[in-house]
């Protein structure tokens, strides 16, 4: 893969106000409506696909491209983990030095280059971009799946386990029944007319007595022509019955094996 926006190529090196201007202007750009991306249906997952068995691309099916980073001292690991009808196309890695420290919200210009360097060895053309990172759910509206997604012009979707920003619409303090969608609004930490949708906290499973013991949600977002809704929708459909998609799950058990 190669950027066609090479103009919004994280840059380590930049100030941390260079940075966030950046990500304004990428949130400028990205387009948080469907526009190309794959429907659910056509890239449901029943099961896990084995990492270890590759298979062949076939023609127009929709290629969803999971990743996921991993760390050993001062180098950043970056796994890219392509699936298509159910089966792993191929894995690629990428590993340049850790440039900047963790920086809440600057996230994509200390995992870029390992993530560019990664997409740089595919040889198949994604149509979902999944990463284990923020996409509107943004102090900018611009995490990793935004700033990706837009330097590609690839439909892009996040997914955390933790809120970076915003406000629920209502309380997530006590355990969420599966399924269930909780609105997460822009507030004053955010970039945004306030109440603006960026995402939603999802239930994507729960124990049968979560009193006892409990799941949390995710927190999913779009990160670059994906609506919110139909985020929901492809995290659902890539589920396999746990908290994470697949494609996350297999990128980060990728990156792990990329760093032994």
């Amino acid at each position: 893969m190669t950027p066609v926006n090479p103009e919004f190529v994280p840059d380590p090196d930049a100030s941390r106000s260079e940075m966030k201007a950046q990500q304004r202007r990428l949130s400028s750009e990205a387009i948080f409506t469907d526009k190309g991306c794959p429907s659910p249906d056509s890239v449901t997952l029943t099961e896990t696909p084995d990492l270890d068995n590759h298979t062949s691309v076939t023609a127009d099916d929709p290629i969803v491209v999971g990743i996921d980073q991993a760390f050993e001292d001062d180098t950043a690991v970056s796994a890219a983990a392509a699936i298509q009808n159910g089966e792993i196309l191929e894995v690629v890695c990428g590993r340049t030095p850790l440039s900047i420290p963790y920086i809440p919200g600057l996230l994509a210009f200390r995992e870029g280059e390992p993530i560019i360097d990664a997409l740089a060895q595919l040889t198949v053309d994604p149509d979902l971009l999944v990463f284990d990172g923020s996409g509107r759910i943004h102090y900018r509206q611009a995490g990793i799946a935004t700033h990706i997604g837009v330097l590609y012009d690839v439909p892009a979707i996040g997914v955390t386990k933790n809120l970076l920003c915003g406000t629920p619409a209502e309380s997530l303090e006590e355990p969420l029944s599966e399924g269930t969608q909780v609105a997460i609004r822009a507030d004053e930490e955010v970039d945004a007319e306030a109440g603006t949708l960026l995402g939603y906290a999802l239930q994507t499973r729960q124990f049968p007595n979560p009193t006892v013991r409990h799941v949390n949600p995710v927190f999913v977002s779009p990160g670059h022509q994906v609506a919110p809704k139909t985020t929901i929708r492809l995290v659902g459909a890539l589920g396999t019955g746990y908290k994470l998609p697949a494609p996350v799950r297999l990128a980060d058990r990728a990156a792990a094996e990329c760093k032994r």
